[in-house]
Order: C-alpha cells, then sequence, then structure tokens
C-alpha cells in the first residue's frame, strides 16, 4: 500500500505497520488510522496518519531514557484495545522538537499503548505526578 507521509512524501508501507486508534489520539480524535514507521535516526519512530498527510508524530520507546517509567492503566482502559496481556503491549511517548533547537520533550503523562496482535491502539492518560508532559530525553534520565 502506497500513502503519503510528512517526513518521507509517497511511500510503500507494509500491511503489518498499520494501526488503528478507535478512539483516535487527544487532539486528533478524527484520525483514527496510522502507519508506525522507523525513522532514520534511531531510536525514533513516525506515526503517520493515513487519513492526513500533514499529520504526523514523532515516537520514542520511554524505556530508553527513563528506566523507572511506570504505566498504571485501568483495565477497563485496554480492554477497549482487546489488550490482555502487557507483554503483547508496545509502549511509545510522543517526542517534541522545538524549532527554536531547545530542548527535545517526550509526553510521559499521555503514552501510546499498542496492542501488537491486534494492531490497536489508545493514548493513555496517566495521573501520577512522577510523569511529565514536556520530559526532557536528552539530560532527562534517571
Amino acid at each position: 500500500m502506497k500513502i503519503n507521509t510528512k517526513p518521507y512524501g509517497l511511500l510503500e508501507i507494509d500491511e503489518r505497520q498499520l494501526l488503528h486508534f478507535p478512539q483516535g489520539l487527544l487532539g486528533f480524535e478524527g484520525l483514527k488510522d496510522y502507519a508506525l514507521m522507523d525513522a532514520n535516526e534511531a531510536p525514533f519512530f513516525w506515526l503517520q496518519s493515513i487519513e492526513s498527510a500533514e499529520t504526523a508524530f514523532i515516537l520514542i520507546n520511554p524505556f530508553l531514557f527513563k528506566s523507572d517509567y511506570e504505566i498504571n492503566i485501568n483495565d477497563d482502559d485496554l480492554k477497549d484495545i482487546k489488550l490482555d496481556s502487557p507483554e503483547k503491549a508496545l509502549i511509545f511517548s510522543i517526542v517534541t522538537v522545538p524549532a527554536d533547537g531547545s530542548t527535545i520533550t517526550a509526553n510521559l503523562q499521555g503514552p501510546l499503548v499498542i496492542n501488537q496482535e491486534t494492531r490497536e491502539g489508545k493514548q493513555a492518560v496517566l495521573s501520577d505526578p512522577r510523569w511529565k508532559i514536556k520530559q526532557e530525553i536528552v539530560g532527562g534520565t534517571d
């Protein structure tokens, strides 16, 4: 399948890269279908909207820079994406890269939880005060 992407233009993607967010993402509730793509720079990924070529998010595994990160999510929320085991989950944080060159941050308060089997995802909202919306990635380690 070919899709228009913000970072790479027209791109061929594999069906296994497709993800569905039944409730969309916060602020983007109308966009439900995405493709998960490797970024040119590890350890980052792109989450590209299938419905809007201009909508794409940079993602990172939060455990790479915050080893004590914990996600406590209500079991009912996990049922929305048919997730019954943490081993089946992929966890990502949305990254913000400011245009002014200031510190790159990741949203630890609103992680993306993806069921690897069903390829359905959800953006959780955590209430733990330890996790910030703008957690520094570089210099923000334990």
